[in-house]
């Protein structure tokens, strides 16, 4: 009984370090893809956002400080997205792609350039990154160390969910990003300004996805490396296709995702079967999800189609 627990402890603990970044990319992937704007570029974002957080922590000692730098970070790169796909009417998906190729060029030329030639930034002390929860309340390897002892943005991730569903579903800006995402010339003929909505929820998917990317390196390792995200932000989006381009949605699915990670993380503790057999569940699930439930989910009418202002 004890080993159970034991386990299930384990496996919580390993679900809440893979969740939160592709929760945050999902969310992010959510506010552009309802607004009618493909960023397939969550992949760039969340790498940027891993490097930048990174050094941000390296310089300041701060995993606070560090965090919402590279939500900033990312927010840039979203901000370059929309300039491109919303004001030039630029294809989405090879804009998208574009960033997906410069933001991890930029990333390992800035390592290089600041860290002795090196791709990887050296690595982080615990002051660097992250604060945990409850440090040091339960007994180290305990079940109630493993579940509550996590770093804060493990659960803060799912309170900025249901902050989403809200701001979604609950306020006039939700109404009108949904709008703008079925029917951008119904919503200019209202008055309502489907630029400006479409900047922001591209912006905001660029800032959640940079925040995305530092857990990563503020929380699940303690360096950036050039593969560090390595596929995340697919899978992300991924959840929010299989979450039906909702909140609540790409909840559910982030979700098993992160529990399929943490059973990757669990099996490749024995020697059982093949580490890359192991490495392969994450993927796996995910192509199963869009296999069995992309053609549920409906693609909300103006996503990817440039939108042009009557004049």
């Amino acid at each position: 009984m004890d080993v159970i627990i034991k386990n299930l402890g384990l496996l919580i603990n390993a679900t809440l370090i893979a969740t939160p970044p592709l929760l945050l990319a999902a969310l992010g992937s959510c506010f552009s893809e309802r607004s009618g704007v493909v960023n397939i570029g969550i992949e760039g974002m969340m790498t940027i956002g891993a490097f930048v957080g990174a050094v941000t922590g390296l310089a300041t000692e701060n995993g606070w400080i560090a965090f919402f730098t590279a939500g900033l970070a990312g927010a840039l790169f979203g901000l370059i997205l929309a300039i491109a796909c919303i004001s030039f009417h630029a294809d989405q998906t090879i804009a998208g792609t574009a960033i997906n190729f410069l933001a991890p060029g930029l990333a390992v030329f800035l390592c290089k350039a600041l860290y002795n030639n090196s791709s990887d930034t050296p690595a982080m002390s615990p002051s660097c990154k992250l604060p945990k929860l409850f440090e040091g309340v339960f007994p180290s390897g305990s079940f109630w160390a493993n579940v509550l002892n996590v770093y804060s943005v493990a659960y803060l991730v799912f309170v900025l969910a249901a902050v989403c569903w809200f701001v979604f579903y609950k306020t006039k800006f939700g109404t009108h990003l949904r709008a703008v995402g079925e029917h951008p010339e119904a919503c200019e003929s209202l008055g309502i300004d489907v630029y400006r909505v479409r900047y922001i929820c591209v912006i905001l998917s660029g800032l959640l996805s940079g925040m995305g990317g530092a857990f990563v390196t503020l929380a699940t390792i303690n360096q950036f490396r050039p593969n560090v995200i390595v596929g995340q932000g697919f899978i992300a989006i991924a959840a929010v296709i299989f979450g039906k381009f909702s909140p609540e949605g790409a909840l559910k699915a982030c979700l098993l995702f992160g529990i399929c990670s943490g059973v990757k993380s669990l099996a490749g503790s024995s020697n059982l079967v093949s580490p890359n057999l192991i490495s392969m569940i994450p993927y796996v699930v995910t192509i199963l999800a869009l296999i069995l439930f992309v053609g549920r989910a409906r693609t909300p009418a103006a996503n990817g189609k440039p939108f042009i202002k009557s004049r």
